[in-house]
């Protein structure tokens, strides 16, 4: 179908507007106050957006509006679709001489390693204005107003590609009063004392057992979805974390945290930069790829 010929299923803004806040607020006349119009001119739009697309959206009762079933999934959909054509307005007004970046990156790495060194690309790039958002798993890029994403695993994220940046070690840590508690010299007690694990990250506990030639049958303990609230837990005696030395540098040198059993092991998967392939020459995301590789490579913690 060419752009010509569907053009007559691209109904105006001001109709599905119009038809968003009927859905949201269930009533023409508080959409009709929301929008700054009278309440004739909103059932118009409604209506005339009803025939273009020649499906019944709204059921009519008395002084109510209730969405069809029909309706209500367009309403989802065009409730997404008018909130990403505001963002892109107002990212494109806040910086219209330059590029904007929409990155999601995982929370302790974005704060721990990236966000100290960002001024760097910035200051180098100053026509780029980048958005962080979280995602802690891989997401469908083309449902979502995303253009590159850290990940951690392994090579592999459905229509993405990958740019590889950097390893990590682990260090079985806890706090000086946790390790004087429990009598721990050797890879194989850390499995008769409370373990911290990381939801994005369940096997981790296992590959480092198996790594250091333990036999476990199980291993449990508390969930933490990320690595900063399993630092903290573990700062405070609750147990022992797998954490990457690199993002817990600070709490190592102060000495908050300590290697419960010397023994570090670089995990099995890598930090990549994923982004959809139609977008890699996108400028600001060209600049930021290499940028991002370059000081990966650099870093004396990758």
């Amino acid at each position: 179908m060419t752009m010509l010929t569907s053009r007559r299923f691209l109904p105006s803004i001001s109709h599905l507007a119009a038809f968003e806040a009927v859905a949201r607020t269930g009533s023409v006349t508080a959409a009709a106050r929301e929008l700054d119009l009278t309440q004739s001119a909103v059932s118009r739009q409604v209506s005339a957006l009803e025939e273009q697309l020649g499906v019944e959206l709204f059921l009519r009762e008395r002084q109510t509006m209730r969405l069809t079933p029909a309706g209500d999934g367009y309403a989802r959909e065009i409730r997404e679709a008018l909130r990403r054509i505001s963002s892109a307005s107002l990212n494109l007004r806040a910086n219209p001489h330059g590029g904007t970046l929409n990155l999601a990156i995982l929370p302790t790495f974005g704060t721990r390693w990236l966000a100290p060194r960002l001024g760097r690309f910035l200051a180098a790039n100053p026509g780029v204005t980048i958005n962080l958002v979280t995602r802690l798993s891989p997401f469908d890029f083309r449902l979502d107003s995303i253009d590159a994403a850290i990940h951690f695993g392994h090579p592999h994220w459905p229509g993405a590609e990958l740019a590889l940046l950097m390893s990590e070690r682990t260090v079985p840590a806890c706090s000086r009063d946790f390790l004087k508690q429990y009598a721990i010299s050797g890879p194989e007690d850390l499995l008769a004392v409370p373990l911290l694990h990381l939801t994005t990250r369940p096997d981790a506990w296992e590959q480092w057992f198996a790594g250091n030639g333990v036999s476990f049958e199980s291993v449990h303990g508390m969930l933490f979805d990320q690595f900063a609230t399993a630092a903290q837990a573990a700062i405070a005696g609750l147990g022992v974390a797998l954490l990457p030395t690199f993002l817990m540098q600070e709490e190592i040198r102060r000495g908050d945290l300590v290697a419960a059993v010397d023994r570090e092991m670089e995990s099995r998967e890598r930090y990549y930069l994923a982004f959809p392939p139609e977008r890699a020459d996108y400028a600001p995301l060209a600049a930021f790829r290499d940028w991002i590789v370059a000081e990966a490579t650099a870093s004396p913690t990758a």
